[in-house]
């Protein structure tokens, strides 16, 4: 089994008794690497420059800068850097304040340590993400791969994941990717959809097909993948080829996957396919996190109904201050009525984020099709909801081109 990539860490307090406590602590994790520490804002910027560490762990209260403010300017001159904040004060207003300067965490001192370590593996995984892509590759090595992965990602596809995500139940998020993954598969574009609703996911049944093999029998080797074993395991539907992971039949078998290993997974799959599609649950679980931190671009589903677009502006509040980039995300808005008062483009404005494809609601087509398992776009290609979901595949593939070419830019 490879060994994980070491994730090195500068520890930035003015009090000297807290760098060397937090040090010590650090000293028995294998996989942590303490590379430098300092004692005020402008050292932490120094020593960030000078070893581009993976985290910082940044106090807030320092003389000369405040944590916040050194995190804005390590964030601007190392990006790939992740930022963890430490203080004692635990107001939502610094946290707030910490996560739009670019903060990937924030913990309350002294910190519990499985809570420390844990926030270093989720900042450390991240950091190891952004500085493969800063560099132009897919490297198996940053993310952990064994020999036989890294020849998958050296010979096959560098591919694009789009996660569908609803921040409320019902709104179709399932249908969505079930539809879009036929709309975007083709002999050149091949697509993987990934149930990432681990406890009840029922994306198999969507496409009428059934397996004994499961996302769990793969996240298991999460770190010596091979492409025969992962292909073993995938369904592939019959009518259009597009390959299917299925979430666990039973619900317990859902705790036995870690976040760690769904990112993994869909970093391995991005190297056989050309678009790994996810299906997510309505909560941010530890798979849902995964699935949005992996995301080249993120589908949000709502419907007209005001608490699904409520949880929609607050998920975008939320992911806005996480850092993350607001052109990785648009709307799709489900189930359009077009005799209820509230406008696709009212939305788009409350929640500050564009809607690209309108799927008019549509019982008599939609249901059926869900219920005899057979994706509505096949034989109803002309239909207005199908027309809103070849909107939304080429929507997908123009933003992916922009954040591709804006990031070939900042290179």
């Amino acid at each position: 089994m490879a060994e994980p990539e070491k994730i090195t860490v500068v520890i930035v307090d003015d009090i000297a008794e807290t760098r060397e406590n937090i040090k010590k602590l650090l000293q028995f994790e294998p996989n942590v690497e303490v590379v430098g520490v300092g004692r005020t804002g402008a050292e932490a910027i120094k020593v960030a420059i000078e070893t581009k560490p993976d985290v910082v762990l940044m106090d807030i209260n320092m003389p000369d800068m405040d944590g916040i403010t050194a995190t804005e300017r390590i964030r601007e001159k190392v990006p790939a850097t992740q930022i963890v904040i430490l203080s004692v004060q635990s107001d939502s207003n610094y946290m707030r304040k910490a996560m739009l300067a670019g903060a990937r965490d924030f913990l309350t001192k002294p910190p519990d340590l499985d809570e420390l370590i844990s926030a270093i593996g989720r900042a450390g995984e991240m950091a190891h993400e952004e500085k493969a892509k800063l560099i132009g590759t897919m490297s198996a090595q940053a993310s952990g791969f064994s020999g036989a992965a890294r020849s998958v990602f050296q010979s096959a596809y560098a591919g694009k994941t789009i996660t569908i995500f609803a921040p409320k139940g019902g709104a179709g998020s399932t249908t969505v990717a079930t539809n879009l993954a036929i709309a975007l598969h083709t002999e050149e574009t091949p697509v993987v959809v990934v149930d990432g609703r681990l406890q009840f996911g029922d994306l198999s049944f969507f496409f009428n097909e059934q397996t004994k093999n499961n996302l769990a029998d793969l996240s298991i080797r999460a770190d010596e993948l091979d492409p025969e074993f992962v292909s073993d395991v995938l369904l592939e539907h019959t009518d259009t080829g597009v390959k299917i992971l299925a979430a666990p039949p039973r619900p317990e078998q859902a705790d036995t996957v870690t976040g760690n290993q769904f990112g993994k997974l869909i970093r391995f799959l991005k190297g056989m396919f050309y678009y790994v599609l996810i299906d997510t649950s309505s909560s941010l679980d530890d798979i849902t996190l995964a699935a949005i931190d992996e995301s080249d671009l993120i589908a949000l589903v709502t419907t007209q109904d005001i608490p699904s677009i409520k949880n929609i502006r607050l998920f975008l509040d939320l992911f806005l201050a996480l850092g993350y980039a607001a052109q990785k995300t648009f709307l799709v808005m489900n189930k359009y009525d077009k005799r209820r008062s509230v406008q696709p483009e009212r939305v788009g404005e409350l929640v500050k984020n564009e809607v690209v494809a309108v799927l008019p609601f549509d019982d008599k087509l939609v249901v059926p099709a869900m219920d005899r398992g057979v994706p509505f776009i096949i034989d109803n290609k002309a239909h207005p909801v199908s027309k809103g979901i070849y909107d939304l595949a080429e929507a997908a593939k123009t933003r992916i081109k922009e954040i591709q070419e804006a990031e070939a830019e900042q290179i």
